[in-house]
């Protein structure tokens, strides 16, 4: 079990490049147990939920290789499994995906019940009505999701609420599946776009990602090819913030500018200065902050992910601000530990109100969940004194290399 110890204070200078999306990645690549051949996926991240996910695939029959770091190869032709039951996919939350990719290849999957972070319910009954919808009688025993079909045909879904985990997995589904498949109320996340743009490259047939209303049309079967996977919007959030919080100035590289807006002009708004390229945003940050109102929704708006990181960018700003969380019910359960590192934070129900403190002070912390670990790195790098963060676990499952990137930045932070 590796921890973290950050002395804080050091303002951040220089270059960071971003890898490729976590969100994307985790769905791109059950997506590619649908293709009989070979598909080459660049651009992932080296991260906890790859890895497992890559040996999950194994256990499924595929052949996974990884041809570098950020490269796997993925043979799906040898797929014979349609069971992923083993403790290793419950800890995955986006192990969901292989319920769709599984019931479009097979025509039945089961799965273990998700696993993942911890910060409210994360309830999968809009999945189940896209399966269900599809023609699939879809049970849970034993922690096991089960999903038969005799076939699956394609028909209209309507979606309850905007959820990009039951749009990527009722694509999936519909993908291998007869006629066409409408789903409306679809998710807009640039990580959707990316995992319909991975199937239209393997051979499928879908238009309208990005946008509520995605048209699937059913084909007999997927080829492969290569794809190369996003950058990581929220990875380079984190960045551009850590830069702000230590009034650096930073160029947060190999990025999609268009996908940071409602970041960028949130810290616009707090007096930071943001210079946009092709490919990099640059962070530079006064050395007084002014306090904003922040209030989490789906794509476009802010993202729910990258909610912690801004609490701690709030927490040192001038007056009070207000964080209001649009998207899941309990993302608050960090603000306990970062209250440790003297932040002023009060919260109730989905609001929290942070008046701005002039510093925070170095503590030992524990991430509860992948986002707040990250948020706990970004008080650490602000802090006076040093920093402990424990849990680092779950900070690895969505950052490649977090210590390495910060010490090329200027920052004094180890693993231990």
């Amino acid at each position: 079990m590796s921890e973290l110890y950050i002395r804080g204070g050091k303002r951040l200078v220089g270059d960071v490049v971003i890898n490729g999306a976590k969100n994307a990645a985790v769905a791109i690549l059950p997506a590619a147990l649908l293709v009989d051949g070979i598909s080459e996926i660049e651009n992932l991240p080296y991260i906890d939920d790859v890895i497992k996910l890559k040996s999950a695939m194994e256990d499924l029959g595929a052949i996974a290789h990884l041809k570098d770091e950020h490269t796997l190869e993925v043979d799906g032709s040898t797929l014979y499994s349609y069971k992923a039951t083993n403790e290793a996919v419950g800890n995955i939350r986006a192990s969901y995906y292989l319920i769709g990719a599984l019931l479009g290849r097979f025509k039945k999957a089961e799965v273990a019940m998700p696993g993942g972070c911890n910060f409210g319910v994360r309830p999968i009954d809009q999945h189940i009505k896209g399966f269900e919808a599809l023609g699939a009688k879809v049970t849970i025993e034993d922690g096991i999701i089960k999903a038969y079909a005799e076939k699956l045909v394609g028909t209209k879904i309507y979606l309850d609420v905007v959820s990009v985990g039951a749009t990527i997995n009722v694509m999936l589904a519909a993908t291998l599946a007869e006629g066409t498949t409408i789903i409306e109320n679809a998710a807009k996340e640039p990580h959707v776009v990316d995992v319909a743009n991975f199937l239209n490259i393997a051979g499928a047939s879908i238009k309208g990602a990005g946008t509520d209303v995605i048209r699937i049309k059913g084909v007999e079967r997927l080829t492969g090819g290569k794809y190369a996977a996003i950058p990581d919007q929220i990875e380079a959030g984190t960045y551009m913030i850590a830069g702000a919080i230590t009034g650096g100035d930073v160029y947060v590289r190999n990025i999609i500018p268009e996908h940071m807006y409602s970041v960028s002009l949130k810290m616009m708004e707090m007096g930071i200065k943001i210079e946009e390229g092709d490919d990099y945003i640059r962070v530079t940050a006064p050395e007084v902050l002014k306090g904003t109102n922040v209030k989490t929704l789906p794509h476009p708006g802010f993202p729910t992910d990258l909610q912690p990181q801004m609490a701690v960018l709030l927490s040192i700003a001038n007056g009070k601000s207000t964080i209001i969380e649009g998207v899941w019910d309990n993302r608050f359960q960090y603000i306990d530990e970062l209250k440790k590192t003297g932040a002023q934070i009060t919260v109730d129900g989905r609001t929290a109100t942070v008046e701005g403190v002039s510093e925070l002070t170095g503590a030992e912390v524990a991430a509860t969940d992948l986002r707040a670990g990250a948020a706990l790195v970004l008080a650490g790098l602000r802090a006076k004194g040093e920093t402990h963060i424990k849990n680092v676990k779950y900070i690895d499952r969505g950052y490649e290399a977090i210590e390495k990137k910060l010490k090329v930045l200027g920052a004094d932070i180890e693993r231990r």
